[in-house]
């Protein structure tokens, strides 16, 4: 005899401590309705961009918007206000720019797969991993003087140059990493409890990438070849060994393997960048006040992260708006966790990778 009962997932559960509950509706054990609310939190941070802070200040504010995006935020920002000061970065900034993003693009990534890996029950794996992202966290640490608000990336530039101390750092870090990663490559396409059960569980089907506008890894595992840097004349992906990684499944197995491909082409162009660091100021000025209205988009570790600025030439913007990629993804979410068995949910929920943080601003 089948039975209907509503399960609710979150803020306050072990596999999801965020401001977002999603309520399902299961039949026996069965996933066959879901709703989702991310109302939680509001901490007024578009607010306070146009009314406490001036624009040059805005840049280490968003940056609080989210602790582990903080670059792609303060990147993203900082980019829309140059667009309306006429300014264009020299390729050095551009490439130390592109550095912290693609750091920040593997600690994020690691941090996933390592919450995967708890989800799980791989306790140890857990801390493996954790233990193995502070390589990079030691050379983001060490480049911008921060661990978590780099506060690197201001208007006109960047706030530290590299020094050949850092850039043997880097490589040294970026080398042990690379085996790291390797190993736990062959860990993910091997273990049946870690990841090879979760094969055909919380599939996003292509056709419903397309239909629910899904991004980052969460669309490209399905298939869905959208990726902010292959589209960007900001900046100069190409030069540096940028490949879109997709897969074709869309499930759990697909979405933690995309993750590891990513990062290790993500090492590859974080050493072509230390390899090939253009000559150049690390600071210009940029003049003038903010004048218009301007949009930018930044592939973050979730996704595309978009930015509108607008300001009337004052010191105070207009306006200030910020859509997350988690935000933009959580139609594709609730539409994967749709036929899933209530058992697998943590695992769905893990690979999703989401981050309410930036979604709550």
């Amino acid at each position: 005899m089948k039975k209907t009962i509503q399960i609710p997932l979150g803020s306050q559960h072990i596999s999801l401590l965020e401001p977002i509950r999603f309520k399902f509706e299961c039949e026996n054990e069965k996933i066959i309705g879901v709703d989702a609310d991310v109302g939680f939190v509001h901490r007024g941070v578009e607010l306070a961009c146009t009314r406490s802070f001036e624009f040059k200040q805005v840049g280490y504010v968003v940056a609080r918007v989210c602790g582990l995006c903080a670059i792609t935020h303060s990147l993203s920002y900082t980019l829309a206000v140059e667009k309306l000061l006429g300014y264009v970065a020299n390729d050095r900034i551009k490439y130390l720019r592109m550095l912290m993003v693609e750091l920040d693009r593997i600690h994020s990534h690691m941090l996933c797969l390592a919450h995967t890996a708890e989800n799980a029950g791989f306790e140890a794996l857990f801390m493996q991993i954790m233990g193995d992202r502070e390589l990079i966290m030691d050379v983001q640490e060490a480049i911008s003087g921060n661990r978590v608000q780099f506060d690197y990336i201001s208007i006109g530039g960047v706030n530290r140059d590299l020094t050949p101390e850092l850039v043997a750092m880097i490589h040294k870090n970026l080398g042990v990493l690379t085996s790291k990663i390797d190993a736990l490559i062959g860990l993910f396409d091997n273990n049946w409890s870690l990841s090879l059960k979760y094969k055909g569980v919380g599939v996003l089907r292509l056709e419903d990438a397309y239909t629910y506008n899904a991004l980052g890894p969460l669309a490209r595992a399905a298939g869905l070849a959208t990726d902010v840097r292959a589209e960007t004349s900001d900046f100069p992906y190409e030069d540096i060994g940028y490949k879109m990684i997709l897969e074709s499944s869309g499930d759990i197995h697909a979405r933690n393997f995309l993750r590891l491909r990513e990062i290790v082409n993500s090492i590859t162009m974080c050493q072509n960048i230390v390899n090939n660091l253009p000559v150049g100021e690390i600071q210009e000025k940029a003049k003038g006040k903010p004048n218009g209205e301007a949009v930018v988009r930044v592939e973050a570790p979730r996704g595309e992260l978009f930015y509108l600025v607008r300001g009337s030439g004052q010191n105070m913007l207009d306006r200030v708006r910020i859509k997350t990629p988690t935000f933009s993804a959580i139609p594709a979410m609730i539409e994967v966790f749709k036929g899933a068995e209530y058992a697998d949910a943590p695992a769905i929920l893990a690979s999703f990778d989401p981050c309410m943080s930036c979604t709550a601003k």
